[in-house]
């Protein structure tokens, strides 16, 4: 089994003001996308910035029969939204955007505005996996991309850019907690026996507080020592695969020509002790993947081709 999560850039049909301009752009992006879904052939994949539900549906029909497809229904202000592709079967057990309980909305701007829910709904789905039943939430996380009133990519000083650093800041680390929230309800203290994921775009690196957040309790993680002791934390942890992945490999993106892995797959207990490989880019590879340095400014590749992310994958025996 081969599990997969990737951010596909701004997956939108021609017409829409951050897709492709025509129709020709369109197809080469579609086409660029299924080349590497193809070749990854996953049995899930979670999937990021799907901008027009149709686009989806027309990347499942080009990847070709029997592909399903399940999307959240809480896009953000753009459209955009998370969603799966699957050759199985695909059951939704959550499709939500809710803060947890007791965690007050978090401030968004200079004037006061208040984040009440996550910007994107975080899914989750239910499939038969050849080792048995597989629970997998997607989500993506608030955008470490700054953007400040009028539109603007660009501050009127380093005053306003701090602020809005920690505005965003504040919405991610909320939108973390939200999410983790979902997987305790996933794992439902079962960690131990049920085989449960959380993947996505958490727009953060491995150390991230935003991703730790995430882990559940510490002192269990991949590569530590205390990795291969059991003890009562393993019911609800998650562990990042990261560690897995060739360090020459370890990024999901190109920002301003600095490597970074903001992508990833988290796994609960039964199911990490089965990953068997993890990586970026296409299994059999030795080489990083090529990927454009993206900047400040988003609209700089509208329309291009393929994704500025590569994906992220894990691997496992039965």
């Amino acid at each position: 089994m081969l599990l997969g999560t990737w951010n596909l850039e701004n997956l939108y049909r021609p017409g829409s003001p951050y897709g492709p301009k025509d129709k020709s752009a369109y197809e080469a992006k579609l086409a660029a996308l299924a080349s590497v879904i193809g070749a990854l052939d996953p049995t899930l994949l979670g999937v990021q910035e799907v901008g027009d539900p149709g686009a989806l549906e027309d990347l499942a029909e080009l990847l070709g029969v029997n592909w399903r497809v399940a999307l959240s229904a809480h896009p953000d202000g753009r459209g955009i939204r998370v969603g799966f592709l699957a050759r199985t079967e695909l059951t939704v057990v959550s499709d939500t955007a809710a803060l947890p309980a007791r965690l007050d909305p978090v401030q968004t701007d200079d004037s006061g505005g208040t984040a009440t829910g996550a910007g994107r709904g975080f899914l989750a789905v239910t499939v038969q996996a050849p080792a048995g039943p597989l629970t997998a939430a997607v989500a993506h996380l608030k955008s470490k991309l700054l953007t400040y009133p009028g539109d603007r990519f660009y501050p009127h000083d380093e005053g306003e850019r701090a602020r809005y650093g920690a505005y965003a800041l504040f919405r991610r680390a909320a939108e973390a907690a939200a999410l983790r929230a979902l997987a305790d309800e996933l794992l439902a203290g079962q960690g131990r026996s049920r085989d449960v994921a959380v993947l996505g775009d958490l727009n953060d690196e491995v150390q991230a507080a935003t991703t730790q957040i995430l882990l559940g309790p510490p002192g269990s993680e991949l590569g530590s020592t205390g990795y291969d002791h059991a003890d009562k934390g393993d019911a609800v942890r998650l562990w990042d695969t990261a560690p897995r992945i060739p360090a020459e490999q370890r990024y999901s993106r190109v920002d301003s020509g600095r490597h970074e892995l903001i992508d990833h797959i988290l796994l609960s207990h039964h199911l990490v002790h089965r990953l068997t490989e993890a990586g970026t880019g296409l299994p059999g590879t030795t080489a990083p993947p090529s990927l454009p340095s993206v900047g400040e400014d988003p609209a700089e590749r509208r329309g291009a081709p393929g994704s500025d992310h590569a994906p992220v994958w894990a691997r496992f025996g039965d």
